[in-house]
């Protein structure tokens, strides 16, 4: 079983930055493919980033591709997500998840945190 607690998010203007943490607790972690997800109100729970166990294998949305970087940092059973160039379309509830298995659908991952919010303004 994997632990997983977000942390970073906040309110922002547009234009600005923000990391979000994932900090996983339980099981080796760095045996476990990362992602990220939001969920904005009203719309469905959506696909933002996900890693490799090994770091590698980063995949992104194309709503967030080429401002928003995932990473890892296994010795610190720690996952990031830099997210720069923030839009207000970027507002939302965003979650990390863990899974033994790599994928870009939520229906892959079986272990989830409790979700940090993110709002930016314009």
């Amino acid at each position: 079983q994997v632990q997983l607690v977000e942390s970073g998010g906040g309110l922002v203007q547009a234009g600005g930055s923000l990391r979000l943490s994932c900090v996983a607790s339980g099981r080796t972690f760095s045996s476990y493919a990362m992602a990220w997800f939001r969920q904005a109100p009203g719309k469905e729970r959506e696909f933002v980033a996900a890693i490799s166990w090994t770091g590698g294998g980063q995949r992104y949305a194309d709503s967030v591709k080429g401002r928003f970087t995932i990473s890892r940092d296994n010795a610190k059973n720690t996952g990031y997500l830099q997210m720069n160039s923030l839009k207000p379309e970027d507002t939302a509830v965003y979650y990390c998840a863990a899974d033994s298995r790599y994928g870009l659908v939520s229906t892959r991952y079986a272990h989830w945190g409790q979700g940090t919010q993110v709002t930016v303004s314009s």
